[in-house]
């Protein structure tokens, strides 16, 4: 794989400038061969032959070309040295057509002005210098009678040599700082738009290694102010159409943490109806509180709105330096950034949502079989771990299949919904309730023992007696405690769902406590777990039914 020899900071490979340089080079030498062979006049004086130098500039040039296919990690020394064969051979072709009359010495104004535009302004101003020392030496060696003078002495009435020289050399660094400064504006531009784009392709990779909503604004905002310097910035959107905090930076960190209830923003809601980035002076705290809060006397601020598919989403709010107009490209480059990040957290919410459904049960809205069984596992595996408990409480709604059959379906699936809101709010933030199937309920309860346990049951089970239903309901429970009553998480499900059983028997409206599982079943629900993690087989119970298959925990 050849490599492409590069300048520090250059976006033109080096490679791409020695070859125009060297066209250039080869256009000179036809030109003054062409000049020689149509107006051998317009080359005085004639008695000094130009043509086999000018075949030494041709020849230097083959050769360095070859020089360059052969060896390209030596290019950037190639191209320094030619600019320095091209020096020698202006001074050189000027001495010998007139010294400070002839009419080679606007080439060397070309010359320099091609370098400097077509390499930098540092090596513009490096070669004027090196033009510069070759006219003195030259014109020095003339004075010392080291060689002969070549001005036609019709114009001695136009000035000196001396005076000719002088005049031609501030003219020649005239040209070098023009042409150096105008190189180095657009070398700086060129530089900072490289940038924007690097920092905007950086930020579109980063995004999509992300896979949640947080990450994407937070990757969005560091992105803004790493790149354009902004000493304020926040992330305001969500999928609900509300604005709360989704990153921020340089804000108090008491505020950041705690925002309190987002509310809306006038200047928001004017970059969404505009449809484009909004330039604010200072927030007005009567008309923005909210904002007004989480940027407390802030001024210059970029409201640049988030919106996919024509949806509003939210807005990244900076601020930028006080007294320092924003240049358009900073606002091009968050404009772009934004959208970027607004798809980004559209797909992702999109995927929160998917793995919402997923989890959770579509009727109750709380957690489903498979989310039930996945989390007992986790919990019982950092149980082993940290040496603690984890109880499970099952809980059946009684004779909810006769209220089914008088009230009709739809009257049923309301009870259901209304029994999973009240599990749901006697839960601690930490448990897990889960409907288990038809009217049946799960709730694991991390920490807990037996007694404790024993009373959270017994508190469930009344909520679900309290709960709003056409008619009057009540509910069984049976509990059961890892590892007092089983030794895994199957094991614990059967001593939870025969405590539940027993209450049935006992007449309904009761929690009964698990008895434990029998040892052998114990020993067979290992066995049938070994085998299945050994085999990559599902797990069946003793009459056949299938089991969850047990995923291997790594880690909390």
């Amino acid at each position: 794989m050849t490599r492409v020899a590069t300048l520090p900071g250059d976006a033109v490979p080096v490679t791409e400038r020695f070859r125009i340089t060297q066209y250039l080079r080869i256009a000179l030498v036809g030109l003054v061969l062409l000049c020689k062979a149509l107006a051998p006049d317009t080359l005085l004086p004639d008695r000094h032959d130009l043509v086999p130098w000018t075949f030494v500039l041709l020849g230097a040039t083959v050769l360095a070309e070859l020089v360059s296919r052969v060896l390209p990690r030596r290019t950037v020394l190639l191209f320094s040295g030619m600019l320095m064969v091209d020096g020698l051979w202006l001074a050189w072709a000027a001495y010998l057509t007139g010294a400070t009359t002839s009419p080679l010495r606007y080439a060397m104004l070309l010359h320099l002005g091609a370098v400097c535009l077509l390499a930098s302004y540092r090596t513009g101003i490096k070669l004027a210098v090196w033009h510069s020392l070759l006219l003195f030496t030259i014109r020095n060696m003339i004075a010392g009678t080291v060689l002969t003078e070549t001005s036609p002495s019709k114009l001695s009435g136009y000035g000196s040599a001396d005076h000719r020289l002088a005049i031609f050399i501030v003219v020649l660094w005239l040209v070098a700082i023009s042409t150096s400064t105008l190189s180095a504006i657009n070398e700086r531009e060129l530089r900072r738009r490289r940038g924007d784009l690097e920092a905007l392709t950086s930020l579109a990779e980063q995004i999509e290694r992300t896979d949640d909503s947080s990450s994407v604004a937070r990757t969005l905002l560091d992105a803004a102010v790493t790149t354009y310097g902004f000493p304020r910035g926040v992330v305001l959107a969500s999928a609900e159409g509300h604005l709360p905090v989704l990153a921020s930076y340089g804000l108090d960190e008491d505020l950041a943490r705690r925002p309190g209830r987002p509310g809306p923003s006038l200047v928001i809601k004017q970059a969404h109806d505009a449809k484009q980035t909004v330039l604010v002076r200072g927030l007005d705290v009567e008309a923005d509180p909210w904002l007004a809060r989480l940027l407390p006397g802030a001024n210059n601020l970029v409201v640049v709105p988030l919106s996919a598919e024509g949806r509003s989403l939210g807005a990244l709010v900076v601020e930028h330096t006080s007294g320092i107009r924003i240049q358009r490209r900073v606002v091009t480059g968050l404009e772009r950034s934004a959208s970027y990040a607004a798809l980004a957290l559209r797909n992702a919410w999109l995927l929160e949502q998917v793995q919402r459904l997923a989890a959770t049960d579509g009727l109750t809205k709380i957690a489903n079989r498979r989310t039930f069984e996945a989390t007992l596992e986790r919990e019982v595996a950092r149980a082993t771990r940290s040496a603690e408990h984890v109880s499970l409480v099952m809980v059946d709604i009684d004779h909810f299949k006769a209220l089914n059959d008088t009230h009709g379906h739809q009257a049923g699936d309301e009870v259901l919904r209304n029994v999973a809101a009240a599990l749901s709010c006697e839960c601690r933030d930490f448990d897990t309730p889960a409907r288990y199937g038809g009217e049946e309920f799960a709730i694991i309860l991390p920490g807990c023992g037996p007694e404790e346990a024993r009373d959270i049951a017994e508190r469930l089970r009344r909520s679900v007696s309290q709960a709003p239903s056409i008619v009057p309901i009540t509910a069984s429970a049976g509990v059961a405690t890892y590892p007092s009553h089983a030794g895994d998480a199957d094991t614990l499900v059967r001593a939870a769902d025969e405590a539940l059983y027993r209450s049935k028997h006992a007449g309904r409206n009761t929690t009964s406590m698990s008895e434990g599982v029998p040892p052998e079943a114990q020993v067979d629900a290992l066995l049938r777990r070994a085998v299945s993690q050994r085999l990559g087989r599902p797990v069946t119970s003793e009459d056949g039914d299938l089991l969850a298959p047990t995923p291997r925990v790594n880690g909390d």
